[in-house]
């Protein structure tokens, strides 16, 4: 086995060169450039000059030490949620299934992207500039495949639906209305080589289904969660998600077309729209003439954690500690949790509780914190069939933990032995009711979203402040004053709550 990492990436946004690893300890600049990602010229912001930004690589236990360097010529970079490279912690020192490819390394990766060429004001930045510093986050170290999209305006003109241009595969796509003759990624692969992927959405909106003409593949994980292995030949994946699968290059040696069809943007396959291109070694330069024969999609009920699965609490139906239903709605332009539309505090919910504030009544935003106490078992339900006709369906991510979804979209069935582990799940349509669990076992206050960034925009999201009096009573470290020294200077006013920790 050849040692090393590689990834597949969906993203907002593509660039032209694959980068290699970086870190733990290393600089990270962030820079201004422009790319054509798909024929069209664009503004980008990006980490140390290239997209997909480069993977930082680690082991577990390690400390990572980022000096992030701002060399950017313009404002653009008020606010962003995705200044992240792909980050990847090998987890040392056996993969369980390690015996099962040949090749782990940095040289076949693979990036998904939906592409918007309207200038994303409010998304992104105040000038329009695309970010191109994505995160993926993996736990063992694979091939990857990068999915993102894009749009050929400005995204300040973004009216109503967003819907994307192109769909970038390893920062590479063809724009429907542009070049129909602009390069296309390649994935080289030697016959009967054995390959880890890792497949990953950095969408901003859409959802894709992978496949890759007359290959199936063993999907072993789910958002860094392994797996019991499932055959299949396609998978839908959501923004922020991420599956690991293993693929046997047994194929006759030839080029095969890569698909990511877009929910969301011009469909199918045409002049090599939503592809890219698995290259056999010794098969001509030309793209492929092979033809879709995925079959057998991925379903989220047929994958089981593969390490103490079982979701905690009892094995019925609000068997948990603490059940929380979330009703999600949609008024005036606005998206809604429980009637409330998430709006971002100018004071972090940290700050406020560190500060003393520990009630959610008392916490901003108002009504879009919820307390949680902590060692206990908490099963969240969404009820998603008020929105299900806008933007559905809704990929929701919660920080700080993994949860077993023990209701799924597209079922009616509850699964307590053995259900799937991850940190994204998509919430379905109309008829559906998706559930998950989870132990309160992480102190913080965690954010719980939909990874469409449209609708996170419009304020689809909540915070889960868990144990929150729990954080008061741990003293802060010393280390912090030395984060932020213009933070310490504020004023009491400006720090907000009770003015914050002080030295």
């Amino acid at each position: 086995m050849i040692p090393g990492l590689a990834f597949i990436l969906l993203a907002p946004i593509g660039a032209l060169a694959q980068s290699a690893g970086i870190g733990p300890v290393t600089d990270l600049t962030i820079v201004n450039a422009f790319l054509q990602p798909d024929g069209f010229n664009r503004s980008f912001v990006l980490a140390n000059g290239v997209f997909p930004g480069p993977p930082i690589v680690g082991n577990l236990g390690d400390t990572f030490r980022i000096n992030v360097i701002d060399s950017l010529t313009n404002g653009t970079m008020l606010l962003s949620t995705s200044i992240y490279p792909p980050a990847l912690a090998r987890d040392l020192p056996r993969d369980p299934y390690q015996d099962l490819y040949d090749v782990d390394d940095d040289t076949t990766i693979i990036t998904l992207a939906d592409w918007y060429d309207i200038l994303m004001f409010r998304l992104t930045n105040s000038n329009g500039g695309f970010s191109g510093i994505v995160s993926a986050r993996f736990i063992y170290t694979n091939k990857h495949f990068m999915i993102s999209g894009l749009s050929d305006e400005p995204a300040g003109l973004i009216m109503g639906a967003a819907v994307s241009d192109a769909t970038l595969i390893n920062g590479l796509g063809r724009s429907a209305t542009g070049s129909l003759t602009s390069p296309l990624a390649v994935i080289s692969v030697v016959q009967g080589t054995r390959y880890r992927f890792r497949l990953v959405s950095t969408s901003c909106s859409p959802n894709f289904v992978f496949s890759i003409d007359r290959h199936t593949f063993s999907v072993i994980e789910a958002d860094s969660v392994e797996t019991e292995q499932v055959v299949a030949d396609s998978i839908q994946i959501f923004a922020a998600q991420r599956y690991s699968f293993i693929l046997n290059a047994n194929q006759t040696v030839n080029n095969y077309w890569i698909r990511a069809n877009s929910s969301r943007g011009p469909a199918g396959f045409a002049s090599g729209i939503n592809s890219a291109i698995l290259r056999y070694r010794g098969a001509a330069t030309e793209e492929p003439t092979t033809t879709d024969t995925a079959a057998n999609l991925l379903q989220e009920t047929s994958l089981h954690a593969l390490v103490d699965p079982g979701a905690p609490g009892l094995p019925i139906i609000d068997g948990a500690d603490y059940n929380l239903n979330l009703q999600l709605g949609f008024s005036a332009g606005n998206f809604l949790i429980n009637g409330v539309q998430f709006i971002p505090p100018s004071v972090p919910v940290l700050l406020q509780i560190i500060s003393g504030t520990t009630n959610a009544a008392d916490l901003l935003p108002t009504g879009s914190v919820y307390n949680l106490p902590l060692n206990k078992t908490i099963q969240i339900t969404f009820n998603a069939s008020s929105i299900a006709a806008i933007g559905a369906p809704h990929p929701f991510h919660l920080h700080g933990h993994n949860f077993d979804v023990i209701r799924s979209a597209n079922s009616t069935e509850y699964n307590f032995a053995n259900p799937v582990r991850r940190d994204v799940v998509s919430t379905g349509f109309a008829q559906d009711n998706v559930t998950i669990r989870f132990n309160t076992n992480n102190a913080g206050p965690w954010f719980l979203h939909c990874h469409i960034e449209f609708h996170l925009e419009a304020g689809l999201a909540i915070v889960l402040a868990e144990g929150a009096n729990q954080i008061t009573e741990d003293p802060t470290p010393a280390d912090w004053d030395e984060l932020c020294p213009i933070y310490n200077n504020l004023t009491s006013t400006q720090r907000g709550g009770g003015g914050g920790p002080t030295s």
